[in-house]
């Protein structure tokens, strides 16, 4: 079954990261990306960088940012194919932003058609 992984950070988290621990937590976000299971995936620029569309009495409303004021915003996502959920879970439970960086990590099937 295919799975998106979605990734919640918290960008306080990441303000004092040293080099040398930006480069050891790039090197387990890579072996989690070299998995068989995985066939997609893309870190997300910072949240400043966002736009919030929404269609209000017929018009097109953009806004800047992220759709909603939270601690934790998606800093990026895995696509992988796993045989099972708990295959998902396991992958899931390798990635910094939960095993190092105090963020969340959402796990949902994907719709296939």
């Amino acid at each position: 079954m295919k799975y998106a992984i979605l990734l919640y950070d918290s960008p306080e988290n990441w303000a004092g990261v040293s080099e040398e621990e930006m480069g050891s937590l790039h090197a387990d976000y890579m072996a989690v990306t070299n998995e068989p299971e995985t066939y997609g995936g893309v870190q997300l620029q910072a949240r400043e960088t966002a736009k919030t569309l929404r269609l209000r009495g017929g018009e097109l409303v953009i806004t800047d940012g992220p759709f909603t004021e939270t601690k934790e915003v998606i800093s990026g996502l895995y696509l992988v194919d796993a045989d099972s959920e708990e295959r998902a879970i396991e992958l899931a439970t390798r990635i910094p932003t939960l095993s190092k960086m105090g963020g969340a990590i959402e796990i949902r099937p994907i719709v296939e058609r």
